[in-house]
């Protein structure tokens, strides 16, 4: 749907870092993986509206908060956006993740693909499905800044990794990551009673290189991709991306509306 969504909130949180939370209809029909498309100037400059990822749902309210980050004129115009005003809003678009209703969930983030992970986090513990974020990040500072302490309060176990080593592993996220497979293979991986899920989200080559460490072990895997997007509704075929189907058939997929969520194993990661 297309709606004049109000603001509740728009206030930084550091290293560039926004939280939105805006109030209307879409809030009772969004689910997680699903984003907004933000028109983010009452002109036609920019022309393009900004695909922004939804981190909370909460339908009684009427609300949902987008956690977005400043990267160019468009999302800075947005920072712009006062409490009672009112944004253009499409949504919710897409397709979202699975909701496990067992078991265990475990989230994989690059950076900022925390932010659409988190509405997935939530609905899961909701059904009483242990959560483990493994996060990658620049530094502590971005990791609190980016909602760390958030994470921790929903109740979610987060093995993080930061480039400095300022937080937990110094390294690359997939290193954290092969070293809890291991460990989960030698548990026999499939426990009596207990299954294990994944989710990610993040830069293109951390979604290659969690793939290829999932399907490994035989760990199922969703996966979010971003890409930039013109009309968000599947028009102008400026998110296309390559995926595989189950015989094995190569083909352009269109992230806005067959995804932004795909099963890791159907994406053609190096495809052009």
């Amino acid at each position: 749907m297309l709606e004049e969504m109000k603001v509740k909130k728009n206030e930084p949180l550091g290293e560039h870092l926004y939280h939105l939370v805006l109030k209307g209809a879409i809030a009772q029909e969004a689910q997680p993986g699903q984003f907004v498309h933000v028109q983010v100037s009452k002109s036609y400059d920019p022309l393009l509206r900004r695909p922004l990822s939804i981190a909370r749902i909460s339908p009684e309210e009427q609300e949902i908060t987008v956690l977005y980050r400043v990267q160019g004129r468009g999302t800075a115009l947005l920072t712009e956006s006062m409490p009672g005003s009112r944004l253009s809003v499409l949504g919710p678009v897409g397709r979202g993740f699975r909701i496990p209703a067992a078991g265990e969930l475990w989230l994989v983030a690059g950076g900022i693909g925390s932010f659409p992970l988190y509405a997935l986090a939530a609905a899961a513990r909701e059904r009483g499905v242990k959560v483990r974020l493994f996060w990658g990040g620049e530094n502590a500072a971005f990791l609190a800044a980016a909602g760390l302490e958030s994470w921790q309060e929903l109740g979610v176990e987060v093995q993080p990794a930061t480039m400095d080593g300022s937080l937990g592993h110094l390294g690359l996220i997939t290193e954290v990551l092969a070293q809890h497979l291991s460990k989960l293979k030698e548990d026999n991986f499939q426990k009596p009673g207990l299954t294990v899920t994944a989710a990610a989200c993040g830069p293109n080559g951390m979604l290659k290189a969690v793939a290829a460490q999932c399907a490994a072990a035989g760990l199922p895997l969703e996966v979010s991709l971003e890409e930039r997007m013109g009309c968000a509704v599947g028009a102008c075929l400026g998110c296309v991306t390559t995926v595989r189907d189950q015989e094995g058939s190569v083909r352009r997929a269109k992230v806005c509306k067959d995804g932004p969520v795909f099963r890791g194993e159907e994406v053609v990661w190096d495809g052009d």
